[in-house]
């Protein structure tokens, strides 16, 4: 997904993770970005793929 991001001028940052929760934080150009909320469901969709959990991703600033 990173590189994704930096592709289009943004990235991500891995803030914390507690229990199911997964917070992470936008920054470049995916700030403000109107559809971040896709790019977050993008993030939460390749992460449940790859632990087999189901886990949250919340977007912090």
């Amino acid at each position: 997904m990173r590189s994704y991001l930096r592709a289009d001028g943004g990235d991500c940052e891995l803030v914390d993770v507690d229990g199911d929760q997964v917070y992470v934080k936008l920054s470049g150009a995916c700030t403000g970005f109107q559809r971040a909320s896709v790019t977050i469901n993008g993030m939460r969709q390749k992460l449940n793929e790859a632990t087999g959990l189901a886990l949250r991703v919340l977007a912090v600033s």
